[in-house]
């Protein structure tokens, strides 16, 4: 990395609170997993994703909730069904250089 990384500022408690989430979101093999699937496959309705997972609906609706909750995940509800697909841009302001300027000590 060069001199050219952004000038960070502390952050508020409340942006701090947003990171938690997003890393507590994230801090789950379950989600990490569903995270992986919804990356490779793009859009899935949550019926695909329960027989995808084998997991029960209870447990899935648990799981997204989470990650949508966190911003993780977008959800748009199509009559009777839900479709999940993962925000691409949010997932990348979290794995920007940015936030490892945040979290990386500076020299």
């Amino acid at each position: 990395m060069n001199g050219s990384l952004p000038k960070v500022n502390k952050l508020s408690s409340e942006e701090l609170n947003t990171f938690e989430k997003q890393f507590k979101a994230l801090a789950d093999t379950k989600r990490l997993h569903l995270l992986n699937l919804l990356s490779i496959r793009g859009e899935m309705c949550v019926c695909d994703l329960i027989e995808e997972l084998k997991m029960p609906q209870s447990k899935l609706s648990y799981h997204l909730k989470i990650m949508t909750d966190a911003n993780i995940l977008q959800k748009e509800t199509r009559g009777t069904w839900s479709y999940y697909s993962v925000n691409e841009g949010h997932v990348d302001n979290l794995l920007s250089e940015q936030l490892c300027c945040i979290l990386k000590p500076s020299k």
